[in-house]
């Protein structure tokens, strides 16, 4: 255990906000999350970011950095962002480093077009049969799950009604009203078997956090969130090239990096958030970072164990389907590690200790998972 994330912050209001920029939520994320650590600007020598350039985020918080990362696989590159963080702390390439998140997702003030190049992979080889977008990329591999392990409808619908009931009791979460089975599989189809309310939101916001070298960390206001385990990996960049449509390998090989990291066992973990871009998202995550055996997560989630009384909190937020999703949610997802770990979330889950953040990058293309704790003998 090397380093520690000792500031974390959203930008003041997500949902929606087409007065700020995606680069001004950046800024407002960067200076929430240094006061956060009672730190100025003028205390950072590192700056990860995505969506936008590093040095474009420098150059408008006035930060002159000795480390810079642009790393930007997609949702999962925040986590990446800590592992790389803290890599660089270890080696003296820096000494503080500041992650930023801000995306103009919904209101698209200040973001690029839409779309890539013709001469894409994805252009040549798979948009000519019809698959363009996240909706029809991402729920391939869940027919293909349906098929194999008999997952029904009425199990990845559980997944949104469990983390609606996180939702309803977070304030800042942008779907509040509670939603039942039947509810998610009345609403509309948006590409078979995906439903509406098993589709992430399309918000405006953003995050930030700074990291520290461990032995800092208790110089800090807040308590520290100790970065114990770290993975990364990726798998693809075209969906029709996954090995195995019933499994990502990045979300394996990266989960696994981390826990061999941690030097911890599954049943070790307190609370969980898990990259939900889709319903069926988090049911990958659980199978492929080994706290069920392939193919058991539908009735996992039916038991609705990762509902608020549960034996697994997942998405205590309210996640990517209730609480808010700019695009790259998952900086979203580690505020909530932290929050949980610092005792001050929305929905506090009691006793937390051990936290695991998982992301995926694009359409199962990549994967980045954390594991923090709050005991700083881990």
């Amino acid at each position: 255990m090397t380093t520690a994330i000792v500031g974390a912050a959203e930008t003041d209001e997500i949902g929606v906000l087409p007065g700020k920029s995606a680069i001004q939520l950046h800024a407002e994320a960067a200076l929430n999350a240094l006061d956060d650590a009672g730190l100025t600007k003028d205390d950072i020598d590192a700056v990860l970011c995505a969506g936008q350039s590093p040095v474009a985020v420098a150059e408008y918080l006035n930060i002159v950095p000795n480390y810079l990362d642009g790393t930007s696989v997609g949702g999962c590159s925040f986590m990446m962002h800590v592992r790389h963080a803290s890599a660089a702390i270890r080696a003296g390439l820096c000494t503080t480093a500041l992650i930023t998140h801000g995306e103009s997702g919904r209101s698209r003030v200040g973001m690029g077009g839409w779309g890539g190049a013709r001469q894409m992979l994805q252009a040549q080889f798979e948009e000519p049969y019809g698959v363009a977008g996240p909706p029809t990329r991402f729920t391939i591999p869940i027919l293909r799950h349906m098929h194999e392990y008999g997952t029904t409808h009425e199990q990845m619908a559980s997944v949104a009604v469990a983390t609606r009931r996180w939702a309803e009791q977070n304030p800042r979460a942008m779907m509040r009203e509670p939603i039942t089975v039947e509810d998610v599989l009345n609403s509309r189809v948006i590409a078979w078997p995906v439903h509406l309310l098993e589709c992430c939101l399309v918000t405006d916001g953003g995050g930030a956090l700074v990291v520290v070298a461990a032995e800092r960390a208790k110089d800090f206001p807040k308590k520290p969130a100790y970065v114990l385990g770290t993975g990364e990996s990726s798998e693809h960049s075209m969906i029709s090239q996954m090995i195995d449509m019933t499994e990502s390998r990045a979300f394996k090989v990266s989960g696994d990096l981390a826990f061999n990291e941690a030097g911890i066992s599954r049943k070790d973990i307190d609370h969980a958030m898990f990259y939900d871009a889709f319903a069926h998202t988090p049911m990958f995550a659980l199978e492929a970072l080994g706290f069920v055996g392939k193919g058991e997560s539908g009735p996992f989630f039916e038991e609705m164990r990762t509902a608020p009384g549960g034996d697994f909190p997942l998405n205590t937020n309210g996640g990517g389907l209730s609480y808010t999703h700019t695009g790259m949610y998952g900086m979203f997802a580690i505020q909530e590690s932290v929050r949980q770990l610092r005792g001050e979330a929305a929905v506090q889950v009691a006793g937390v200790k051990t936290s695991i953040a998982h992301g995926v990058g694009g359409m199962f293309h990549a994967a980045g998972t954390l594991i923090l704790t709050n005991d700083e003998r881990a």
